[in-house]
């Protein structure tokens, strides 16, 4: 990671939101088949998003962010996996009971006291993601406790929740949403701020991670499992990294995250020291600088490649495209000089900042979105190009510049947005939400909701948790997965094998075969959690196998060792030809038995590799290689060694 910094020092603090769909057939509100996606449409939808007064009289500082940037919103529906409650036309079903029976397998695995009653909330979402504007929610569990690194970590809660749109674009004034994911039940694990370094954080996400799928009662794949990441630094504020996809990009995302919170704080700092100490000390000027601009070499800032720009994104008037005419707009920062290239995240400058949010807000996205007087291109001519601006703009020495291009509207709001982001750096860190990017830094997503975020659904009763339904869930459980990790360690498997049969599930057929068969749980371990990976690379569909089916083929491995060396071809058998008995798949491979003059054969392999001068380990090798594939599953591979040792090297006529 680029940088160094002691996380001690500066107070670094991290707690999760770990997002884990559930295993069931239907959504969490409706009887809409779960996990069925579609890449294909039959039906689009167009909304907009519009605040309303609170019942308080007051306006949700998220809701008026998303207005500000007048998105067209639209779902792309398929009639096979979404109905009218997805939209919003219908109220919601009795909620999924299978759902919070999972839920409630998690929270006891988890160490989490069950809720008497579950109660559904509704929780804003206001980005366009959930057509009702809020996700339906509710807790199931709390005060949970994991070991941790020789400590506990503390839950706060569990919750059961409707999963949101998937994204399909997100360009200009447009954006676009596919439904088929909408509405699938997935838990939301909460933690304290109690992880200290990037480090313990994807150890944390990882371990928790597993114990979500030691029930077999959850979802894997990509976009299964997803993390938010909250963050902060002392004397900052809480920062939530939103929809980390793998826990080995956590580790970047905070440790850029905590370099860019140090780095704001010393802005503010900066700030400060030049008289600039709360938000009414921060002034702008904007003027329109197009026909200025009209003859400059930059070529960011002409016409003509805007509208390429336009033409190759397909943009379309009053839909991505705002309103107005094109126009180059600069923006005069009265006494700020040298602080839009202030150090921010690795690699990335306050200028990033402030693209963050006039990307999202102006909906200004044509790259590099906007040029700044500190970090002005170097072309020929550039420096004169910036002191014509900075003239026009009636810039002093002292005074900072940015420049931004589009549609003339979204300009005017990308001023705005920028002399609002440096209101709040006068305040040091910001409440946001942030979006993962794949490099490990993150950009802007949107303002932090408030915490009154959450207010009960008035369309779905209570449901009770009754005791005895609890008792009869925890009596099905599996051991946790440090006590399998430990058991399973004893005997020699290692850390990163445990791991992975407890993320694929294949822990869950380890102990099956070793309870019913008798097997050795080493030799288990290493079927399920190495073998099985190159079976899979091999494009073999060992996946459809059933639990079943594997302890029949391990019974005839413990009563017959010999079968063993022959155990790809039976799985490749059992994937083959899933009618037929493993006893059956056995008998027509002529396996177990050993056939009628091998040792003859082996001898004749042996005298003419001999004759070939072959030393004595590339001999036994070559007749091994030359008679195993005939004899693999109906001779052990250690007994025709044996033969071969036993054998004379080389064919002697005279006895």
């Amino acid at each position: 990671m680029e940088g160094s910094i002691d996380y001690q020092q500066i107070g670094l603090r991290v707690g999760l939101e770990v997002h884990q769909q559930l295993l069931t057939e239907q959504k969490m509100f409706c009887r809409c088949p779960a996990g069925m996606y579609t890449e294909q449409h039959d039906g689009v939808m167009l909304r907009h998003m519009r605040p309303t007064l609170s019942e308080l009289g007051e306006y949700d500082g998220t809701a008026l962010m998303e207005f500000k940037t007048k998105k067209n919103i639209v779902y792309l529906l398929h009639k096979s996996n979404v109905c009218t409650y997805e939209m919003d036309d219908t109220p919601p079903f009795i909620v999924n009971r299978r759902a919070v029976d999972i839920a409630i397998e998690q929270c006891l695995m988890l160490g989490c006291d069950v809720v008497d009653e579950v109660h559904i909330a509704r929780k804003q979402y206001l980005d366009g993601s959930i057509p009702t504007g809020f996700q339906r929610t509710a807790i199931v569990g709390v005060n949970g406790r994991l070991p941790f690194r020789g400590r506990e970590l503390t839950v706060i809660q569990v919750s059961v929740e409707e999963d949101s749109c998937r994204e399909v674009q997100d360009r200009g004034h447009m954006a676009v949403w596919r439904t088929d994911r909408l509405g699938m039940p997935l838990i939301e694990t909460v933690t304290g701020p109690e992880l200290e370094t990037p480090e313990e954080v994807e150890e944390a996400i990882l371990l928790i991670g597993r114990v979500c799928r030691s029930t077999g009662h959850v979802r894997v794949g990509m976009g299964a499992s997803r993390q938010d990441v909250n963050v902060s630094v002392r004397g900052g504020r809480r920062v939530e990294i939103k929809g980390v996809p793998k826990a080995s990009l956590a580790r970047q995302l905070v440790h850029s995250e905590a370099v860019r919170q140090v780095e704001l704080l010393r802005l503010r700092d900066e700030l400060h020291a030049r008289g600039f100490r709360q938000a009414s000390d921060i002034t702008m000027e904007h003027i329109d600088i197009t026909t200025l601009v009209a003859d400059f070499r930059l070529e960011a800032l002409q016409r003509d490649n805007w509208e390429r720009f336009v033409e190759a994104e397909e943009m379309r008037q009053g839909m991505e495209l705002g309103e107005g005419p094109y126009s180059v707009r600069a923006i005069r920062l009265p006494g700020l000089a040298g602080t839009v290239g202030q150090p921010c995240q690795p690699g990335r400058t306050f200028a990033h900042e402030l693209a963050g949010r006039v990307r999202v807000i102006a909906t200004l996205d044509q790259p590099p979105i906007l040029l700044d007087s500190d970090t002005w291109p170097d072309y020929p001519g550039g420096a004169e190009e910036l002191e014509e601006i900075r003239q026009a703009a009636a810039c002093a020495p002292e005074d900072g510049l940015v420049v931004v291009w589009g549609v003339e509207s979204d300009t005017i709001t990308a001023a705005k947005e920028i002399q609002a982001r440096y209101a709040e750096a006068t305040e040091g860190i910001p409440h946001e939400t942030r979006q993962a990017l794949p490099d490990g830094c993150t950009d802007f997503e949107r303002i932090l909701p408030g915490p009154d975020r959450m207010y009960p659904d008035t369309d779905s009763p209570p449901q009770l948790v009754t005791r005895e339904r609890v008792r009869s869930l925890q009596a099905e459980l599996p051991e946790p997965p440090w006590q399998r990790e430990e058991r399973y360690s004893a005997e020699g498997v290692s850390t990163q094998t445990i791991h992975f049969l407890i993320r694929r599930g294949g822990a869950r057929f380890v102990d099956r075969v070793v309870a019913d068969t008798g097997f050795d749980l080493r030799r288990a371990c290493l079927f399920f959690g190495e073998e099985l990976k190159g079976l899979r690379r091999s494009s073999l569909a060992v996946d459809k196998i059933t639990e079943k089916r594997w302890c029949e083929l391990f019974e005839h491995f413990q009563a017959h060792p010999v079968l063993w060396e022959a155990r790809r071809l039976l799985v490749e058998g059992m994937v083959d030809e899933p009618k037929l008995r493993v006893d059956e798949l056995i008998a027509r491979d002529s396996l177990g038995e050993e056939p009628v003059g091998w040792q003859a054969e082996v001898a004749a392999a042996l005298r003419t590799a001999s004759d070939q001068g072959l030393g004595e380990d590339k001999l036994v090798d070559t007749v091994m290689g030359q008679n195993m594939s005939s004899l693999r599953g109906r001779v052990p591979a250690v007994r025709v060694i044996q033969v071969i040792q036993k054998l004379p090297a080389r064919n002697n006529e005279n006895g």
